[in-house]
C-alpha cells in the first residue's frame, strides 16, 4: 500500500514560492508515515492557447487531478497578483469540478502559502483567495497557530493564515530563518492532522 502524502501544489514565477514549497515538504517529512509530493502547474498565455511539454524540463512535475484526489492533505501556494492568486494556479483549480462532485477533498486538511514583492503587497488576501475554493471543496482549513512563537516576532514573512515570504532588494527569493521555521511548522502540522483524520 502506498504511503499517504501531502500534495504541495504551487505556481512560482521567480522561485520564491517554490522555496516555500520545499521548506513545507521538509516539515511534512519530519512526521513518520507520510510523505511530501511537490507539484506545479504550467504557465498560461493571456492572448492565445499555450502548449507545454507533458513533463517539465526542470523542477517538479505538473500536477494532475489524481494527485489532488488521492492526497491526504493539501498545501496550495502562489505568488500574489494584486492581492490574489496567480492565473496559472487559478486556471488549474477551475478544472477541479469533478473532484468537487466526488467530494475528493472533503474533510482533508488544507492550507495555503504565498510570496510577495513587499510587506504590504497582499499576502493575507492572496492566502484567503486560495482558501475560498478549498472551502467549497469541503477541506478543513489549516493555518499557523500562535503557539509557533516565531509568529509573534517575525519581521519578514509568516502569518496565521499560512506561510509567506517577503521579497526585498537584499532578500529577493531567499527565505529568512523565520520564514523557513514557519513553513516547516506548517508542513508538520498539515502532516500530523492528515494522519489523525485518516484514522
Amino acid at each position: 500500500m502506498n504511503e499517504p502524502y501531502i500534495l504541495i501544489l504551487y505556481y512560482s514565477a521567480t522561485g520564491a514560492t517554490y522555496n516555500l514549497a520545499q521548506e513545507i515538504a521538509i516539515g511534512v517529512e519530519q512526521t513518520m508515515g507520510i510523505e511530501a509530493r511537490i507539484r506545479t502547474v504550467p504557465q498560461i498565455s493571456p492572448t492565445t492557447e499555450q502548449t507545454n511539454p507533458e513533463i517539465p524540463t526542470t523542477g517538479p512535475l505538473y500536477a494532475t487531478l489524481d494527485d489532488m484526489a488521492n492526497c491526504a492533505g493539501l498545501a496550495l501556494g502562489s505568488a500574489t497578483r494584486f492581492g490574489n492568486m496567480a492565473a496559472p494556479l487559478k486556471y488549474f483549480i477551475d478544472q477541479t469540478a469533478a473532484l468537487w462532485q466526488d467530494n475528493a477533498l472533503a474533510n482533508k486538511p488544507a492550507g495555503c502559502f504565498t510570496s510577495t514583492g513587499g510587506q504590504h503587497s497582499g499576502q493575507e488576501t492572496t492566502l484567503l483567495s486560495m482558501m475560498l475554493p478549498l472551502i467549497h471543496h469541503g477541506a478543513i482549513i489549516v493555518g499557523i497557530p500562535y503557539t509557533e512563537v516565531v509568529l509573534n516576532t517575525t519581521t519578514t514573512g509568516g502569518t496565521p493564515y499560512g506561510p509567506s515570504h517577503v521579497s526585498s532588494e537584499t532578500q529577493q527569493h531567499h527565505l529568512t530563518q523565520d520564514e523557513q521555521t514557519l513553513s516547516r511548522a506548517f508542513g508538520k502540522r498539515l502532516a500530523q492532522l492528515a494522519l489523525r483524520l485518516k484514522t
